[in-house]
């Protein structure tokens, strides 16, 4: 029998290559960041290696012969100065990656404004502004990608994560909302939902004896690394995901898939049903 099956086959292994394109990544001084750099730069695209911290934005540059840019990225201000800066540092903006984020823990009953008000600005802030002030000069240019760190706190909840979930919960509607206003102009939008992982900040945090609770915890039997979520991160701003937009890409070890309790009695017979 003659196939009839004569649609053109794509050249997947050179699905992730990103040469020539011009990717700003917000974050970039270390752990989820740094892989990141690395993960975008090995796949040709150059990067301009946004943080807070003039060091470290140096240091990321440096490794992976990208452009380091100094800023406050919750500033609208300074949003602008970036967009008007990347021509010149990167050719323009083909893609934008966000993984600017992090939690302080409070019960909600204790929470204050200044607390409630510092968790959506680190966490939701800049991709707003990111998304309405960056994303004009990649539509410009033909359309792009966007990626944004997101976490399985905004999808259920985590014990003193209450302003933190809120401000990831709402990231996600963002980028929804984000993927249906910008998608007639070519531009994709996604975020990836980590679990734990397991960065220098949360390392030390944590220490051995947390880092052996996620172990137990996790089906996977192991912790997420930094360049878990940057491989996740690299196949949305890729070729490979060219039809994937608004969407949230888990990536927790299988965490919340699995039943929340504990069932020690499974180790003996039972009849229970």
């Amino acid at each position: 029998m003659t196939s009839t099956d004569n649609t053109p086959v794509p050249d997947y292994a050179n699905g992730l290559r990103m040469d020539g394109r011009g990717i700003v990544l917000l974050g970039a001084g270390q752990g989820i960041g740094r892989q990141a750099a690395h993960a975008l730069s090995a796949c040709g695209a150059r990067v301009l290696c946004v943080d807070l911290v003039p060091d470290l934005a140096k240091e990321v540059a440096a490794e992976v012969d990208g452009v380091p840019w100094v800023g406050d990225v919750t500033s609208r201000a300074e949003v602008e100065r970036l967009r008007a800066e990347a021509d010149g540092l990167i050719g323009g903006i083909d893609g934008v990656v966000d993984i600017i984020g992090m939690a302080r823990y409070a019960e909600l009953s204790e929470l204050g404004d200044d607390l409630w008000n510092w968790h959506f600005d680190i966490v939701l802030r800049h991709a707003y502004l990111a998304l309405q002030v960056l994303t004009p000069a990649m539509a410009a240019r033909g359309g792009g990608a966007v990626a944004v760190v997101a976490s399985v706190s905004g999808l259920s909840s985590a014990p003193l994560h209450a302003a933190y979930g809120a401000a990831k919960a709402g990231l996600m509607s963002l980028v929804r909302s984000a993927a249906v206003e910008l998608g007639p102009k070519r531009i994709r939008v996604n975020a990836v939902a980590p679990g734990v992982v397991w960065t220098p900040r949360v390392s030390n945090l944590l220490g051995p004896e947390g880092e052996a609770v996620q172990i137990e915890n996790t089906p996977l039997h192991r912790v997420a690394l930094p360049a878990d979520i940057a491989s996740a991160l690299l196949f949305l701003m890729s070729d490979l995901a060219s039809f994937v937009t608004g969407q949230t890409l888990v990536v927790d070890g299988g965490v919340t898939s699995k039943f929340p309790f504990p069932m020690p009695f499974l180790d003996r017979p039972t009849d229970a049903g």
